[in-house]
C-alpha cells in the first residue's frame, strides 16, 4: 500500500486578517482567526465519548485570534488563542480541507 504525501506548509503567518499558511505546493491559504478557532477537533471541544459536543459558538468571542502557533511534527500545527484555548490540533490534512479560498470552495463544482 502506498503512502500519499501529505502537503506541508512552508510559511505560516498569524496576520491581522487571519492565519496566512503558503504550502509547499505554491497554493496559499488564509483562515479568519474565529471560523479557525470553531473548527477545533479536540477532546474539550467536540467532547469525547460518551459526551456530546461542547463548542458553543456563542461562547467564542468574535474577537478571538491566534496569538501564537507550533507545529507538531510533521503533520499539525497548534495554535494559542486569545481565549486561552491551546490543545486543539490541526492536522494539515484538515487546514487543506478548511481552506476559505475560492478555488477550494468551488472544487465540487
Amino acid at each position: 500500500m502506498s503512502e500519499q504525501h501529505v502537503v506541508e506548509p512552508v510559511n505560516v503567518q498569524i496576520l491581522a486578517e487571519g492565519i496566512a499558511v503558503q504550502w509547499e505546493d505554491g497554493h496559499r491559504s488564509v483562515y479568519p482567526h474565529r471560523e479557525l478557532r470553531l473548527q477545533c477537533r479536540c477532546a474539550e471541544c467536540i467532547g469525547e465519548w460518551p459526551n456530546p459536543k461542547q463548542l458553543n459558538a456563542e461562547g467564542i468571542g468574535l474577537d478571538v485570534v491566534a496569538v501564537e502557533y507550533q507545529t507538531i511534527g510533521r503533520y499539525a500545527l497548534q495554535f494559542l488563542w486569545s481565549d486561552v484555548h491551546y490543545t486543539g490540533i490541526y492536522p494539515y490534512t484538515v487546514l487543506r480541507e478548511l481552506c476559505p479560498c475560492p478555488t477550494c470552495t468551488n472544487k465540487s463544482e
